[in-house]
């Protein structure tokens, strides 16, 4: 997503150039005075706080604003120029296997970094100056806690990663997160809710598992036919946060639906897929969940993440021992167990 400048009918506005990305299309269609022209947003420039559209968007896309930051009246010889990022920097997330997300939001805010102390070495910032960047950025720029600590942990990166720093010679202090209580559905609108998406079996399966199961989208999209274990009623994610395998839940009145995609799409490499051995995408996910939450009539916002939080409160799952897992109802089991 590309930000800039842009005056319309005497008005200020800032533009946003986002392609072909539907979600983000999705998105922005909800932003207050937003305006469309092809594949463009407008959003007025006086409502518009960069912070926080960061925070709404950077799971969506890579976002540059070097357009929209104060550098609109200064000589054309002034401007700001985005620096490239540290030697090694994108090659050592990489190395590491971080996900794509957090190579988009670590390369954003290093750069970020690299503005705020051009001209001087990075290799020789105090833990006092890099604090003081973060006092600048919660006074100036109104970052949230979240937002701060995921800057720390980019800049740690660098300086213990890339650098390989000792980690107690680098000292900042952390914000902590505020403690709010996540959205989630009811029983009643995730019933609401698969009841419209049966019109399509493939899509139908899916959101039955993120919420079955408690999955992250990526963790769905990534699970492979043989993951599933009927046997012990139990899904074997792979690699998932933190690059962790474990087990999670198989609802056993799911199972038969479950049996008939397989029958219906026989998929080969991966358990969904949108076309052969072609993964669906977060973005095509996405947006078909918030078409059906809106044909159902859910009015809150809808995103694959919060049938996780939602499978998290209707179970009052604890971790046990794999031993046990099986005799654990998922919360998806009482709603398909009324219909039969």
């Amino acid at each position: 997503m590309i930000l800039s400048r842009s005056i319309r009918r005497r008005r200020r506005y800032i533009e946003v150039a986002f392609g072909n990305n539907d979600a983000a299309r999705l998105l922005l269609s909800k932003e207050k005075g937003v305006l469309f022209e092809s594949n463009k947003a407008y959003l007025p420039a006086e409502d518009f706080v960069l912070a926080e559209f960061f925070d709404r968007y950077v799971n969506l896309a890579f976002i540059d604003y070097s357009k929209v930051t104060d550098t609109i009246n200064k000589p054309e010889k002034e401007k700001t120029i985005r620096p490239e990022l540290p030697a090694g920097f994108l090659e050592k997330l990489k190395q590491m296997r971080y996900s794509d997300h957090t190579i988009r939001v670590y390369t954003t805010y290093i750069g970020d970094f690299q503005q705020y102390f051009a001209g001087s070495n990075l290799k020789r910032i105090s833990p006092d100056e890099i604090n003081a960047y973060l006092l600048h950025l919660i006074d100036k720029k109104n970052i949230s806690s979240c937002q701060q600590n995921q800057r720390i942990n980019a800049i740690k990166f660098y300086y213990e990663k890339v650098l390989g720093n000792e980690r107690h010679c680098y000292k900042v202090n952390r914000a902590k997160r505020e403690k709010t209580l996540p959205d989630v559905l009811s029983k009643e609108e995730v019933k609401d809710f698969l009841t419209v998406a049966k019109e399509d079996l493939r899509f139908y399966c899916m959101y039955s598992l993120l919420y079955s199961a408690g999955l992250r989208i990526s963790e769905l999209l990534n699970l492979k036919p043989d993951d599933i274990n009927i046997s012990r009623s139990l899904i074997h994610v792979r690699q998932g946060k933190g690059k962790k395998d474990r087990y999670t839940l198989l609802s056993k009145p799911f199972i038969n639906k479950l049996e008939e995609y397989r029958i219906a799409y026989q998929p080969e490499k991966w358990l969904f897929e949108r076309e052969a051995v072609v993964q669906f995408s977060e973005s095509i996910v996405s947006k078909k969940l918030k078409e059906i939450a809106h044909e159902a009539g859910i009015t809150k916002r809808v995103y694959p993440h919060l049938f996780r939080h939602s499978f998290a409160t209707h179970e009052m799952y604890v971790h046990i021992a794999d031993t046990y897992k099986s005799k654990i109802k998922s919360p998806l089991d009482d709603i398909l167990e009324e219909e039969i």
